[in-house]
């Protein structure tokens, strides 16, 4: 059954060796854990990365951040990042979700799957009427994703497309 649930301690080492299989930057999928010592990841990363969903420990000029983990049935196949609100960089850059499939599940439809997924996860955590998006020009498989979740291409430059997911309406 596929699922995207909230990162926590107890995927620690799940999410350790699936973020092992990242280089430091692919297509713009930032990962600086990539070589980072198991036991520092477990016991410096993590909580880190846990705190900066709830706001805490922020680097400057960052906001808070959410990991959810695609999985299926037991097995992690993605990963998504939202983050909560954006800054001006942001809103002109990252936008609010970052996201990766590990390379042994590529083109199976994780992503389409995992980015509708994380947009509901969205709604719960952004404040912006609209899921901003970038991904890199020389990555047609991500565009696909994203237009296939919805989205329309808002403008471009010489290396990236931005594009933009309306949100279903909120209540209350």
């Amino acid at each position: 059954m596929l699922q995207l649930k909230r990162f926590t301690a107890a995927d620690g080492e799940q999410a350790y060796a699936f973020l092992q299989a990242f280089a430091p930057d692919e297509n713009g999928f930032m990962n600086p854990y990539r070589g980072c010592p198991k036991d520092q990841f477990l016991t410096q990363e993590l909580p880190q990365i846990l705190a900066h969903a709830e706001g805490k420990m922020l680097k400057e000029n960052h906001v808070p951040e959410t990991w959810f983990f695609l999985w299926d049935d037991d097995q992690m196949v993605g990963l998504f990042r939202i983050r909560h609100y954006l800054t001006e960089a942001l809103a002109q850059g990252a936008g609010h979700v970052g996201y990766g499939i590990h390379p042994a599940y590529r083109g199976q439809g994780y992503a389409t799957r995992g980015l509708a997924l994380a947009v509901k996860e969205a709604t719960k955590l952004i404040r912006e009427e609209e899921v901003y998006l970038s991904c890199h020009k020389d990555n047609p498989a991500s565009l696909r994703v994203q237009l296939k979740n919805q989205a329309r291409i808002d403008h471009e430059d010489d290396v990236e497309f931005y594009t933009r997911i309306p949100l279903p309406e909120r209540n209350g």
